[in-house]
């Protein structure tokens, strides 16, 4: 793995923290050169982690990065990290479509805010970022967009009482599809990649269930590690796939899951578009 990935470079949108932050760290232990592109480049009071302080993290760990302040609402913003990224490290050979917005209420409770935010970061902002960064990938011999989105099951209960945030995550899967079919003539992969149980992150902590989740939660390595296995694959041969982490771990020998839990005493919690 080591060797297919060394002296790559990858694009992680939504890198300063949480998964985002521990796919760049796993990538760059492997070689990866990495770009963290998000928004936070101040302290926040209830969100850990800036772009810059993620770039130090990594950098303190032996990985190359730079930080490049992408809001994937902006286009200019867009354009201006796949310029960034290739000025600076020459090329572009993965993009990971990880920043997201949530907001879980039903129809009746969503305001049209929240509503515009999901689908400008989620489904726009993944969009346009994969466009710019297409050009850039054809020249690549390793070609890879993930987006950290669920499998498409068009079950209505994963509608009911979310329709809008369904909507959004669905709509990053669906580019996925049109990726790995379009692309697939140039080599270009793309695939879905979602964790089994909930992940311990600041969305998590602060808008979904609080202490009592997280201890029912993963840490963020569980996705990072599933996603270098993806990455590390043919771009050829591994395409249109919509991974759920645990069961990608499994399929390569991993086993033991302990150490991914936060308490492992705790039943762990399922994430959301996931059946037991």
């Amino acid at each position: 793995m080591t060797d297919i990935l060394k002296n790559k470079t990858a694009i992680i949108t939504g890198g300063s923290r949480g998964i985002g932050l521990a796919i760049a760290k796993k990538l760059a232990s492997l070689g990866v050169n990495i770009v963290v592109a998000a928004k936070t480049t101040e302290p926040h009071p209830k969100l850990p982690g800036t772009i810059h302080e993620a770039v130090e993290e990594i950098k303190a760990l032996g990985g190359n990065a730079i930080a490049v302040v992408l809001d994937l609402r902006d286009e200019a913003q867009i354009e201006n990290v796949a310029s960034e990224t290739v000025s600076y490290f020459g090329g572009i050979d993965i993009l990971v479509n990880n920043a997201s917005a949530i907001y879980l209420a039903g129809i009746q409770h969503t305001p049209s805010k929240r509503y515009d935010l999901m689908h400008q970061i989620n489904v726009r902002g993944t969009f346009l970022m994969s466009q710019a960064c297409i050009p850039h990938l054809k020249k690549s011999n390793h070609a890879h967009i993930l987006n950290l989105s669920p499998p498409l099951d068009m079950n209505p209960k994963w509608f009911e009482n979310y329709t809008a945030y369904t909507m959004s995550k669905y709509g990053m899967s669906m580019v996925v599809m049109g990726i790995s079919a379009e692309m697939k003539p140039y080599g270009i992969a793309a695939n879905a990649l979602w964790p089994r149980t909930t992940i311990a992150t600041a969305a998590v902590q602060n808008l979904l269930g609080g202490d009592a989740l997280i201890r029912q939660s993963r840490w963020p390595a569980i996705v990072a590690d599933a996603a270098a296995i993806i990455l590390s694959q043919d771009p050829k041969e591994t395409t249109g796939q919509y991974f759920i982490d645990e069961n990608l771990l499994r399929a390569h020998g991993i086993t033991d899951f302990s150490g991914y839990a936060v308490d492992a005493s705790s039943d762990l919690a399922p994430d959301l578009f996931i059946e037991l």
